[in-house]
């Protein structure tokens, strides 16, 4: 079996989440609330720590799915009363994480199972997922793009983080918390810094690039795909920043 032939579903995958996280990616560090995404997955895999801790794997997207939506009304909530908005969203991650090595060691296999949470090999993600995970953008990007601009006040903040942290339960079992963050800051982040080209399109070509480029070194070097995707996307990011911030300097 030729590279293309393993690769191809892969490169879509990628391709799809890139899609979806860029567009929430470019909203969250115009806000300011960088972790955010970072502590709904983080929530987010404590329903999928329980599910398999307790239930078999069992229910897994019903108790992800209400952990994330817990995780953005509360944020929500604290991004209209909090003056340290960065500090709550931190704490809220550091409880997630806690909460989930708390559940997981009770099993055997909670090492493998939190690694997994963290960065999952996406070689082994199935068609009919990437299908259902692609529905699930679609009707996100369409409720975020037609929906969200009409919106005010703290609805329109809780209809934000209830759209992201749908978006993030679908995006962690897949594909892992770390690769979710590093989909949703990385091209966002190059491409607010950049001015030649419109934020989204930059986003999605520049985070195309890095997520191709960390597929192929994976599959050359058998290097784990999720944390090639972290590896590759924040060391290439982290050198366009200082570059790019030298150039405005």
């Amino acid at each position: 079996m030729s590279a293309l032939e393993i690769l191809w579903p892969v490169l879509i995958l990628a391709f799809i989440l890139v899609g979806i996280h860029t567009i929430f990616g470019l909203e969250i560090i115009r806000r300011g609330v960088i972790f955010t995404d970072l502590a709904v997955g983080q929530i987010a895999a404590v329903g999928i720590a329980i599910s398999s801790a307790f239930f078999e794997g069992k229910y897994q997207v019903p108790l992800s799915l209400a952990f994330a939506l817990s995780a953005a009304l509360l944020i929500a909530y604290a991004s209209q009363k909090s003056r340290h908005i960065e500090a709550f969203i931190g704490l809220l991650y550091a409880l997630g994480a806690s909460s989930v090595m708390i559940v997981l060691s009770a099993g055997s296999e909670g090492d493998e199972l939190f690694k997994r949470l963290m960065a999952n090999d996406i070689l082994f993600v199935m068609n009919d997922e990437i299908l259902k995970a692609a529905g699930i953008y679609s009707v996100i990007a369409l409720l975020y793009y037609f929906i969200y601009p009409k919106l005010s006040g703290f609805f329109k903040e809780l209809f934000f983080f209830a759209l992201l942290s749908v978006t993030v339960t679908t995006s962690v079992p897949l594909a892992g918390v770390l690769v979710v963050f590093t989909l949703l800051i990385a091209p966002a982040l190059v491409a607010l810094l950049q001015k030649r080209i419109k934020p989204i399109l930059f986003g999605w070509g520049y985070g195309w690039f890095f997520v191709s480029l960390a597929l192929v070194l994976s599959y050359h070097y058998d290097w784990p795909t999720g944390y090639s995707i972290v590896f590759v996307g924040t060391l290439i990011t982290l050198i366009c920043v200082l570059w790019l911030e030298k150039r405005r300097a």
